[in-house]
């Protein structure tokens, strides 16, 4: 090859890497945080209310705790968003989300993060089952679901359990739109729960049931 066609062919292969370098953007990931408000106050404490609560960290399948955020193309299809990801784990986001409204119903005497050394009256244990975006054709969804439940520490029994549901239609498409459904969602889920457990708990307010009792007066 001569010199005058090789430097043209290095001149031609350096506009080409030139080209490519200032057409071609670098995409850098953004991300989301799962916003679930705060309880609202309430009105009066209940009438009865248990002893001392532990809510263990809430646990989810596998396709929710690796970072992107997930759509669902058909009941058997998963997929995953490549440059919008979950920035805290919205495991650890419900979990606060739930430990806070049980503190805000009084529904307990003392409700903690159950970190295995210190005892209590019942442990709450939950799954974000569903946390995605549902595409059905040309309409677009939201859905979230939790499931808790309830267990006795001392008799080693399940007291309550129950699972909530919510699916919403998506009208702002943007992913900012789409996690602001979602924590909508988890924050009415987590709602209908925590009522669930209390009905359940008045409902079985029985003196021979230790771990109710009538609130002191100040």
């Amino acid at each position: 090859m001569s010199h005058a066609r090789l430097v043209w062919l290095v001149y031609f292969i350096g506009a080409l890497v030139s080209l490519g370098g200032c057409g071609g953007k670098v995409r850098y990931p953004s991300y989301y945080v799962l916003n679930v408000p705060p309880p609202a106050p309430q009105p009066a404490p209940p009438k009865y209310v248990a002893g001392s609560a532990a809510v263990r960290g809430f646990s989810a399948p596998r396709f929710l705790r690796a970072g992107p955020i997930v759509y669902r193309q058909s009941p058997e299809q998963l997929g995953f968003y490549n440059y919008d990801r979950w920035a805290v784990d919205p495991r650890s986001t419900v979990t606060s989300a739930f430990l806070a409204a049980l503190q805000s119903r009084g529904i307990f005497q003392s409700v903690y993060l159950f970190d295995g050394r210190n005892a209590s009256d019942y442990l709450i244990t939950g799954t974000l089952d569903h946390l995605e975006e549902v595409d059905q054709g040309k309409q677009v969804f939201i859905n979230v679901a939790i499931s808790a439940q309830l267990s006795d520490v001392k008799a080693g029994s399940i007291i309550w359990s129950d699972t909530s549901s919510e699916t919403a239609n998506l009208e702002n498409r943007a992913v900012p739109g789409l996690v602001a459904g979602m924590s909508h969602a988890a924050d009415q889920a987590i709602t209908q729960l925590v009522s669930s457990m209390q009905t359940r708990l008045l409902q079985h307010r029985s003196p021979a049931w230790s771990g109710i009792r009538e609130p002191q007066p100040e």
